[in-house]
This record gives C-alpha cells, structure tokens and sequence, in this order.
C-alpha cells in the first residue's frame, strides 16, 4: 500500500447510508457520527421490514475470486503470439459477456484466429484453475445465512451457464443454496441490459422491486438499477467510486454487508463486534489468518467464525 493510502484509510472504503457504527469505528456505546451529507456515495436505504424479499448475486470477482486463481492466463496466451496485454483494455472488459470479451480481444490485439478459436483454444486454460478459485471474505457466511433463513436466492452471471455450474461445483453447499442459476447464455441480452435480473427475478417469483442484487461489476450495476433492483456494489477495482455512485450501497467486502439494513435476517455470529476494521483477506488458522491494512488487528474469534466449513 502507497504512503498516500495509509495517510487516507478511508481511500479504499464504502459505507452504506445508515446511523449504525462505521465499519472503521470500533464497537460502542455511543453512536458513530453519520456520513457526510455531501457524499456521493450515499444513497438512501430501504425502509421497513418487508423491502427485500430475495437476493441475486452475480459470481465472478463478487462471491468467487476466480481472478487470483486465472490471474496471468491471458498474458501468456497473448505473449505466445507476440502481443502484451494492457491492463486498461482488460479492465474495461470487466462483467463482459464471453462472446464478447472474446471478440473483443481478438480484434483488439489483432490475434490470428476467430473469437470461436481464441475461446476453444484458452477456455481449458482457466477451467483448469477453477478448482483453486476461493469464495471472497464473506461470502460463505452470507449465502449458508440467507440459505438457512428461507430467502430466496438466485445467481445471475455473464458466464455460460456450464462454466458457471462448473466453478461452484467446487464450492460446498453452494449449488443447493441457489433456487435459480442463470447465465448470460439465457437470456438475449446480457448485462449491462436489465434482461438477467428480470428473468431471475420471475422465476424466483419475486418482484424485481424486492429484488437486493449484489454485484462487482459496474456493468452489473448498471444493468441492476435498469431493471428497477436495489444494489449493492462492492468494486472490484478500486478507486473508482465515482462510477459506482448509482448503487443504493457501497462496500470494501461482504464481511461489512448489515442484512437487517434491508429488512433481511441479522447475522446471529457476533461477528460484526469482532471485526471493528474490515481486513483484506482472511486465511485458514493453519497458515496465516488475516492480511491487514496497517489500521487494526482483528479478534482471533472472528478468524474462527470466519473459517468454520460450510
């Protein structure tokens, strides 16, 4: 992290709307001093009880970080033909449908083959690390809770559907926790286009309007907010806010996601009083628990809460 980041520690993080604590205050008696009125970052949250009634949530970079486990295929399937990636190109190809990424990428590096081609020739090259691909700090806590208490659950990503079953098939209890599965090959248009959100919404039975998406994505919050959902962005590029500032709420991690904010279930672990500091990532008790940011240091419960199998 830069000398500017540690000088700034809010740089890198996003609050919801809400009279609860910050995510940076440790747990207290008094309350926390609310946001700044003139954030662009603030958006007013549901009101009563009844405002959710079903979650969707995209699955790249938000509940799975398949981008650690594939980092540096594309690289060297580009340095084999001569060409050298750039790092902007590939940032704004983020939440992109696979038929298009492809296509893009070879056009936009002038590969020698067609977009069917370079996909044949590189998707056994990321469906070989899939099995390594971790759930993002989080995200087992939040699906096994929501699961458990009845909410509706749909996972709605611009994947092909197969290579979606085939990334959470490495993932326990997942695939039995979802009600509905869709990918950008089932609907006719893909995200940015509110059609995936809508489709999961109908055959989850529940109005788009109740409808909580989750997404990493600013194509994905995009194609969310036309669809008439409420949204919650966690970025998965940093320090572009900004361009997150359509979501209802922003956040570094779902370690912060606050359930009753929506009218959902609290979480019953305590954790949130254990956490007063969002870390980066948390590891197996084995090995090493918890990679901070140089602010705070976290309960050794919290690792334990954290960690338990699913």
């Amino acid at each position: 992290m830069d000398s500017d980041s540690r000088k700034s520690p809010n740089r890198f993080l996003f609050a919801c709307l809400s009279l609860k604590s910050h995510p940076r205050f440790p747990p207290s008696t008094s309350k926390a001093p609310p946001p700044p009125s003139n954030s662009p970052l603030l958006r007013s949250l549901p009101m009563g009880a009844d405002r959710i009634s079903a979650v969707i949530l995209d699955l790249d970079g938000t509940l799975l970080d398949t981008e650690r486990a594939t980092g540096g295929i594309l690289e060297e399937f580009l340095a084999r033909h001569g060409k050298a990636l750039d790092a902007a190109m590939e940032e704004k190809r983020l939440g992109k449908m696979h038929k298009e990424s492809a296509a893009a990428i070879v056009q936009d590096y002038g590969l020698p083959m067609t977009p069917d081609e370079f996909s044949e020739a590189i998707m056994p090259l990321f469906q070989e690390r899939w099995p390594q691909a971790k759930a993002l700090p989080g995200v087992n806590r939040l699906i096994k809770h929501l699961h458990n208490h009845g909410i509706p659950l749909a996972l709605a990503s611009n994947s092909i559907r197969k290579h979606i079953e085939m990334k959470i098939s490495y993932q326990q209890g997942w695939k039995e926790s979802f009600s509905v599965i869709l990918g950008g090959d089932d609907v006719s248009h893909g995200k940015p286009s509110p059609d995936i959100f809508l489709e999961a919404a109908k055959r989850l039975g529940v109005d788009i309007s109740k409808c909580l998406v989750i997404e990493d994505s600013l194509v994905g919050v995009r194609g969310a907010k036309a669809a008439g959902a409420e949204v919650v962005a966690i970025p998965s590029v940093q320090g572009q806010d900004e361009n997150y500032s359509i979501a209802n709420c922003l956040l570094h991690t779902l370690l912060e996601f606050q359930p009753e904010l929506w009218g959902l279930p609290a979480f019953e672990d305590g954790l949130q009083s254990a956490l007063p500091i969002e870390p980066l990532f948390i590891r197996g008790l084995g090995g090493e628990v918890v990679s901070y940011d140089g602010f705070s240091k976290i309960d050794i419960t919290a690792a334990t809460i954290l960690n338990r199998p699913y």
